[in-house]
């Protein structure tokens, strides 16, 4: 059994910990590709981290205070749709397109881009979260707590990845113009190759079009 303040400070700390995944790196590095503002993409990692725990807090909270049970195919399906993302994050990238500081009509839409990006990111992984989180905490008070500062890691943790991985880019892009056209078109194949590789798992390794398919919590 944990004790308040020692979940409090596990909670963050993983939430820390669940910003640096794969899969939520590749999507913010797509993003900040087209920015050359490290303050924006800090603020992008913000948004990303709020969108993304709003869901975790949310469907999470869900799933704990009525202790749901979430069939594996439907657990795929949510891991499935952020493969997806991570592909039209890809094709978005390598198809080109202005950055966000040449066009002020296009400061709305990319404010919103993270926002739904990491909610689509959450919702795949409130059910993992939830899941675990009821194994270690089964008081729901206790447990929504935990929810909450996790997703407070979360936000504090997108917002340095982020700016690690924008600070490079935007140092090198300053010195040679042409090179911020490239670190884009990179992103957007890292992003697309790595959508195509977690959707083949998830559809051959987890077997999400089969009659018996396979999901654990992670």
């Amino acid at each position: 059994m944990l004790s308040a303040f020692s979940a409090a400070v596990l909670g963050f700390m993983l939430g820390l910990r669940h910003a640096t995944d794969a899969d939520h790196v590749v999507a913010v590095t797509a993003i900040v590709a087209r920015e050359r503002s490290l303050r924006r993409a800090a603020w992008i990692g913000v948004l990303w981290g709020i969108g993304h725990s709003i869901t975790v807090f949310t469907v999470g909270g869900v799933i704990i205070a009525f202790r749901l049970v979430i069939p594996p195919r439907l657990g795929l399906l949510l891991e499935f749709g952020v493969a997806l993302m991570l592909i039209f994050l890809g094709f978005s990238n390598l198809r080109g397109g202005a950055p966000a500081h040449e066009h002020g009509h296009t400061h709305e839409f990319d404010h919103r881009k993270p926002l739904l990006i990491g909610t689509v990111h959450g919702l795949a992984g409130s059910a993992a979260v939830a899941i675990l989180v009821l194994a270690a905490i089964p008081q729901t008070l206790w447990a929504f707590a935990y929810l909450f500062v996790f997703g407070v890691g979360t936000i504090a943790g997108m917002m340095l990845v982020t700016v690690l991985v924008a600070a490079p880019a935007m140092y090198a892009s300053e010195r040679v113009a042409r090179l911020h056209g490239g670190i884009r078109l990179a992103a957007g194949a890292l992003s697309l190759g790595f959508g195509l590789l977690l959707a083949r798992e998830i559809i051959v390794g987890g077997g999400l079009l089969s009659a018996a398919p396979s999901w654990s919590p992670k």
